[in-house]
């Protein structure tokens, strides 16, 4: 190389090496706040750890060694703005295909004993809410050796009693009890706030209407919206295939509002008024039900480990207007229902009901316009009924169980009634469920059913039910 050249090679090299110092410095920097940050986050760390008396006594935050002062924890927020979205349930857990406890009403919106742990709700970012997508599809193949009445549920009051196609026998298949929920908690300074809504495809006889079994909020302890009754116990309900359940069972869903107060100890009374609907019977073309007050329920309820116990009390105004003629009457009744755990799993459960003018509460008789009859007179005579039931599951297995189910609901005439009207019902089912997983259930049911009208007249009926349940969280 010539001298001149070899001359000029510094000058060439010197802005590559005055680039890697600035490199190797600007690098050096970056180490140094790096280590920096990390020394406040430990400090931070730190500081938080002696709040909750859990510093370990060799740190330099513990040891004073640390030079620069933590930043200031921000404010504590108000411990009712802590409250959690759910409490725990008391109740002991439980399986059951229909799952009627995860929709119920519950004070402070606690979990329900078919759902302890809230499985399947994700927040939305930027909020304190949780939702969740829930719900399950359900087959049912059904078979009757003598006409039932109702082909998709297994209500004893609709089995048929004489008729020229009594003795014919059906089989058929349909998912109307596929349901789709959805739900959303969230802590306030309330209390814990809840939205439940839920469909299933009873809404037609004929096709699969969807059809609105519950909308409602519910903030702290105040309740408002569309779903189950005050008066009924839905923790009480058996675990059957068929979606109907014992017919002397409390069930009706209805639009209402009401409040709980704690007690303590697992105990809560609650009062609500709800809307009312007089259900008549032998009523003419110009008799209209009528309705002023809405119907008051008061509820006192203990749980504990074992299980529970309600005691329920319900009053209505009853009343009709029709041409030239009207009258009012009062009706009211009281449940007692409850649930008890036998040796490790099993669970008993029963109901037992009666009063005059509630007709409408019962599984059986909802919708049957057997409240109250006018008589020959035009007055209106609350119609007497009383009843029981009583459920047993046996846990064979983890993924075995069985049900024993059986009840009867009574009916007096108040002598208001036509021979041809409901008398009394039985009710009986007997299955074996298998759960190989929890999202995937199947099962057989033999189910009994015999309704006996006021005149003395009967018919029975027996089904055999078969569902495969696939369920979306769980």
């Amino acid at each position: 190389m010539k001298p001149r050249a070899l001359a000029m090679l510094p000058l060439l090299l010197a802005p590559g090496t005055a680039l890697a110092q600035d490199s190797v410095s600007a690098l050096r920097q970056e180490i140094s706040q790096a280590q920096a940050h990390l020394q406040a986050l430990t400090a931070r760390l730190d500081a938080l750890e002696r709040q909750q008396g859990h510093a370990p006594p060799d740190t330099p935050a513990a040891t004073g060694a640390q030079a620069t002062p933590p930043p200031a924890p921000p404010p504590a927020a108000p411990a009712s703005a802590r409250t959690a979205v759910a409490v725990a349930s008391i109740l002991p857990p439980r399986d059951s295909v229909a799952d009627p406890s995860t929709a119920a009403s519950r004070p402070d919106s606690a979990a329900s004993p078919t759902d302890p742990e809230l499985k399947g709700f994700f927040a939305i970012p930027g909020t304190q809410t949780r939702i969740r997508l829930g719900g399950y599809a359900k087959l049912d193949a059904i078979a009757d050796n003598h006409a039932a009445g109702d082909n998709e549920q297994f209500i004893p009051s609709s089995i048929p009693v004489g008729g020229p196609h009594r003795d014919v026998a059906h089989f058929g298949m349909h998912a109307k009890q596929t349901r789709f929920s959805f739900e959303a908690r969230r802590p306030t300074t309330h209390g814990a706030l809840r939205f439940y809504l839920e469909n299933d495809f009873f809404g037609s006889s004929d096709g699969y209407q969807f059809r609105l079994r519950h909308a409602y909020g519910q903030l702290g302890n105040t309740y408002a919206g569309y779903g189950y009754a005050t008066f009924m116990d839905a923790d009480s309900l058996p675990d059957t295939l068929d979606f109907a359940g014992p017919g002397a069972a409390g069930y009706l869903l209805v639009a209402g509002i009401h409040h709980s107060f704690a007690l303590g100890k697992g105990n809560t009374l609650t009062l609500a008024a709800e809307d009312p609907d007089s259900q008549l019977a032998a009523a003419g073309d110009a008799d209209i039900s009528t309705e002023r007050l809405p119907d008051i329920s008061l509820v006192a309820r203990m749980e504990r480990e074992w299980g529970h116990l309600q005691l329920g009390a319900v009053a209505r105004s009853l009343g009709y207007d029709g041409d030239g003629r009207d009258d009012r009457t009062f009706g009211g009744g009281l449940q007692l229902s409850g649930s008890y755990t036998v040796a490790e799993r099993d669970l008993l459960l029963f109901g037992l009901v009666g009063g005059k003018g509630i007709a409408r509460y019962t599984a059986d008789l909802t919708g049957s316009g057997l409240d109250a009859a006018i008589d020959a007179d035009g007055r209106l005579r609350a119609l007497p009924l009383h009843g029981g039931f009583f459920g047993y599951t046996h846990y064979w297995s983890d993924m075995w169980r069985s049900n024993l189910v059986y009840g009867r609901l009574y009916l007096g005439d108040a002598g208001a009634l036509a021979g041809d009207a409901f008398g009394r019902s039985q009710y009986a089912a007997l299955n074996l469920i298998w759960s190989p997983a929890p999202s995937w259930t199947m099962g057989m049911e033999v189910l009994y059913g015999q309704q006996r009208l006021q005149d003395g007249r009967s018919a029975d009926t027996l089904r055999v039910q078969g569902s495969l349940q696939y369920s979306f969280i769980k």
